[in-house]
């Protein structure tokens, strides 16, 4: 299952009334359902630019996780990377500050990251 996140927008009122029209007349079920319609239309508007950005800066897409395991065998074999992501990183609650610095140069989010305070912390000193 594909992980959400909320997010807050806002809307003019006259924009807000026109999708509630369109909801109305069963063209969309919700506003949400109009929201995502109109978010996916503009990503698939923009796919080739999302695709040339990812491939030039050597961005992973979906969901990567880190735990202390791969850290550690990273760390152990003398090796720093850089993580970019679009979409979810996770780095494991067993994962601590010393760790990250041992293991990784940068990390780049374009969506979600999901860590403890401390590992966030240390991510945002890289």
């Amino acid at each position: 299952m594909v992980e959400s996140e909320k997010i807050t927008i806002n809307m003019n009122v006259v924009d807000l009334g026109k999708v509630d029209l369109l909801v109305e007349q069963g063209f969309y079920s919700n506003r949400t359902d109009f929201i995502r319609t109109a978010i996916r239309s503009q990503l698939e508007t923009h796919a080739d630019e999302v695709k040339d950005i990812v491939i030039r800066k050597s961005y992973v897409v979906g969901v990567v996780r880190y735990g202390r395991k791969e850290l550690e065998e990273l760390r152990d074999s003398r090796t720093k990377v850089d993580v970019k992501v679009v979409g979810l990183l996770v780095i494991a609650e067993d994962v601590d500050a010393e760790l990250v610095h041992q293991t990784l140069t940068s990390v780049q989010v374009r969506g979600v990251l999901k860590a403890n305070a401390e590992v966030k912390s240390a991510i945002q000193q890289l």
